[in-house]
């Protein structure tokens, strides 16, 4: 089989592999990574969230983000989000939207005394099949490369068969110099920080519309997620890193969809993996769909534009960027995660 070209070094091999040695008195930050497309940046208005706020069937669910009128900001728990960094607070999705980001951060930073920083590295429109595209996955058979080219070609005549092979994996390698890069860069990115050390937790995958849309990359969704499991440990340094998957939920649980069981299906498969027992654990996200939101958006929200502003802010392959499904998808990553950290303490 083809491979994918080596153009990115290892993070075990920039000194950033797992627990840097502790310079100061306190324990070492705890860091999570939260890593996918779209849906992982986050698309929930952060506009709705505050319409909410005051609502009486709402507000309780929200209370703890705002005090005396301001957002919350969590100085014991960081976040860069590419070139967005601070405390965590709301705002730290797409463009005046929030995510998973939010609620995870809030339920691991209840739960440990540690500093924690979360970094995000997500990109809207993005495969696991190409985008994230794993190094041992390896590049696929000659005749889907040429294919590529073929179809790259015509919307960019001059692509040449190097570009499509360097396409593959480019946002895996991306992925990984972004955190690389944020962890020798502490001191400038959190002024806080104090010379601690680092101890990477967690990684949270949240990812799979434009797999799922294709059946060839669906197919291949479970090989090509445990390869991504094991180089992503393998590249972090840290073995048996907790690992959580965030199953594809859109539309609910009960959608009828083939496809869409199709993937779920996929997704699932790669954490039932023996060599994953016990280390990767998988949330369920069509769980916390928002049938009110899905309500008003099935009888028109353009028509009921009022009425739909109180619910949802975006279409359904964005989870109709409802607050309370994002609110309650970060709550379950974070639990999910710490319970995988509980068993890899021991």
């Amino acid at each position: 089989m083809n491979r994918l070209p080596v153009v990115f070094l290892a993070l075990s091999s920039l000194g950033l592999s797992g627990t840097a040695e502790p310079r100061g008195p306190r324990d070492p930050i705890k860091v999570f990574i939260l890593a996918g497309q779209s849906n992982m940046e986050g698309k929930a208005k952060v506009s709705l969230l505050e319409y909410q706020l005051g609502q009486p069937g709402t507000k309780e669910q929200f209370a703890h983000l705002r005090k005396g009128g301001e957002w919350v900001e969590r100085d014991d728990v960081w976040i860069k989000f590419l070139d967005h960094k601070g405390n965590l607070t709301v705002g730290y999705g797409s463009p005046k939207c929030l995510g998973p980001e939010l609620e995870f951060g809030n339920v691991v930073g209840d739960h440990y005394d540690e500093q924690v920083l979360i970094i995000k590295t997500a990109w809207g429109g993005k495969s696991l099949y190409r985008d994230f595209r794993p190094p041992s996955a390896g590049l696929p058979e000659t005749a889907v490369l040429e294919q590529l080219l073929e179809n790259d070609q015509k919307r960019k005549p001059e692509t040449t068969i190097e570009e499509v092979r360097e396409s593959f994996g480019r946002f895996y390698r991306e992925m990984l110099a972004e955190v690389a890069s944020t962890l020798e860069n502490l001191e400038e990115h959190f002024p806080a920080y104090d010379g601690q050390g680092y101890e990477i937790a967690g990684f949270v995958w949240f990812q799979g519309w434009n797999d799922m849309i294709d059946a060839d990359y669906t197919a291949e969704y479970a090989d090509n997620m445990a390869h991504f499991i094991t180089d992503v440990r393998r590249d972090l340094g840290v073995e048996d890193l907790p690992f959580v998957i965030g199953q594809f939920g859109v539309g609910g649980p009960e959608t009828g969809n083939e496809k869409h069981q199709a993937f779920k299906d996929a997704q699932a498969a790669a954490a039932q993996r023996s060599e994953f027992r016990g280390n990767v654990a998988v949330v369920k996200t069509d769980a916390f769909w928002d049938e009110a939101a899905q309500a008003v958006f099935d009888k028109g929200w353009k028509d009921n534009i009022e009425e739909w502003n109180t619910v949802g802010s975006d279409y359904p392959y964005h989870y109709l960027g409802s607050v309370r499904t994002y609110s309650g998808i970060g709550k379950a990553f974070g639990v999910a995660t710490l319970a995988l950290c509980a068993g890899h303490e021991r």
